[in-house]
């Protein structure tokens, strides 16, 4: 989810080509990360993105510099493709920030409270985690964006779900299969339309062709989450009643609160700018719980009532920092909590880490020598998709940035899909199958760091359950291997 001036940016972007740099040292730092990054979450766990594996990602950096001036790369030029590499993730960071501020408000507004609420004498277990996936898919096909669906409806279905006693990473996993989903099909989507502009194909046609490897995906998606919601043994259900009478007493639940995030889906499909959409939200929801919830907003502060000063305090406190609603119900208390825009550092923290990393690798010319040293394993028809999705998935983990997974396979396969006859739908279809979807199944990806941040739920957590995830290169693959609808340029059929 990025504004269009830094998608213009990303197709623009100059890839660093080092000759000097041999294949083996391009992938030490690689390596160097990995090891120490698999260290260092045996030794932290759960508590390694709290500032450990940040440091590791630096250290990764430091490794990759010193292969670079080793091979004669300046100091200089390292920094200055650091430089790129966080100045193209402003708009993100500060998206963070403000998904961060809007979760504080449409909590003690009741938005979120009332999603829970009404969500919980609908969706029961059973179907839970296969509505969740239609749910999201078509929030994100509306707006484009996963990450705004992961901010909205995805942090509501999180707290159904934890009522109902269905597993965090179950529900985060149905969540995110769903947005990338969508994200992947909408012409709204950034990554949909770079993909395509990095091929030299053309938009529609583009997502009319992914749509051969996407709906079996989805399909196959839908199918084992049904199958594992008839197979749920959920402690959460006899407890709904108790839970509805807890967030009855705790808010003012009422249909106007969904005003708000309709609001926001609205001015995103309207093509709204990101950031100003999550701000106009979390303004709106700020006076939404002056309006509807004034008990709480003064509680906040410890005012018994709320007047200006305890109103102005409260909200902000809400926006910026961590901000609990005591309920009578001991379930309701981690549902009934936001950490602000605080909660949001973290995970900016790992962002900027691993931007640095991936400048350091793409300064010394390391990810354009993976890269190609991929493409001239390319001997066959198979081996070109094969190769170009790896690509993706490996700069995923050493670039740390979707759009550079998308990028730089982009132009360095272009030619080669050429040359074999190809149509450049093949090329744009396999930059989503495997750039755009397996982003979010990295840590220190801004993808995954980004939905892990805000969905509260760790990338190891939910891994497996994004299921349309990591099935999606899967089936590219197939496709690829059985020569299924792989469209050719001469005769523009497949």
């Amino acid at each position: 989810m990025i504004d269009q001036n830094t998608n213009e940016h990303r197709e623009n972007e100059h890839i660093v080509d080092n000759k000097e740099l041999s294949i083996f040292a391009a992938l030490v730092p690689v390596i160097a990360l990995i090891a120490m990054l698999a260290y260092n979450v045996y030794v932290f766990g759960d508590d390694a993105l709290s500032g450990s594996n940040q440091f590791i990602l630096l250290l990764g950096g430091a490794v990759a510099a010193i292969v670079g001036f080793l091979n004669k790369v300046s100091y200089k030029q390292m920094i200055a493709e650091v430089e790129e590499n966080i100045k193209s993730t402003t708009g993100a960071l500060l998206i963070l920030l403000m998904v961060g501020a809007l979760a504080g408000t449409w909590l003690v507004s009741g938005i979120i409270p009332a999603m829970i609420y009404y969500g919980l004498q609908i969706l029961n277990p059973t179907i839970f985690l296969a509505a969740c996936v239609i749910i999201c898919a078509i929030i994100s096909v509306a707006t484009g964006s996963s990450w705004t669906t992961s901010a909205t409806v995805g942090i509501a279905l999180i707290g159904i779900g934890e009522a109902l006693g269905i597993s965090l990473g179950m529900t985060a996993g149905a969540v995110l299969s769903g947005a990338y989903f969508g994200d992947k099909l909408s012409p709204l989507s950034d990554t949909t339309n770079l993909a395509p502009a990095m091929a030299g194909g053309e938009l529609f046609s583009h997502i009319k062709y992914m749509l051969w490897t996407t709906v079996p995906t989805i399909s196959v998606t839908l199918i084992v989450f049904l199958i594992i919601g008839f197979s749920l043994n959920t402690s959460g259900e006899a407890d709904v009643d108790a839970i509805l009478a807890s967030i009855d007493s705790s808010f003012n639940i009422n249909g106007w609160l969904f005003l708000v995030p309709i609001a926001v889906i609205a001015l995103i499909v309207k093509k709204t700018p990101p950031l100003a959409a999550l701000l106009i939200g979390t303004l709106l929801a700020a006076i939404f719980a002056l309006i509807f919830q004034p008990n709480i907003v003064a509680g906040i502060t410890g005012a018994s009532e709320l007047n200006f000063e305890s109103g102005y305090q409260g909200i902000l406190k809400a926006i910026t920092v961590s901000t609990d609603i005591p309920t009578d119900n001991k379930a309701l208390s981690d549902l009934f909590s936001s950490k602000g825009m605080t909660g949001m550092l973290g995970t900016i923290w790992l962002i900027i880490c691993a931007m640095f990393f991936g400048g350091i690798m793409d300064g010394i010319g390391a990810l354009a020598r993976i890269t190609k040293s991929l493409l001239s394993m390319a001997k066959s028809t198979f081996g070109l998709f094969f190769s170009t999705g790896i690509s993706c998935i490996v700069l995923n983990g050493t670039a740390s940035d979707q759009y550079l997974a998308i990028v730089v396979p982009g132009k360095m396969f272009s030619k080669a899909f050429k040359d074999r006859g190809l149509a450049p739908e093949n090329l744009s279809r396999t930059l989503e199958d495997t750039g755009t979807v397996t982003s979010v199944l990295i840590p220190y990806n801004t993808c995954g760091a980004y939905h892990s941040g805000v969905l509260g739920v760790g990338v190891a957590e939910y891994f497996v359950y994004a299921i349309f995830n990591w099935l999606s290169p899967i089936m590219t693959f197939i496709f690829a291997g059985f020569n299924i609808k792989i469209k050719k340029l001469a005769t523009g059929k497949a």
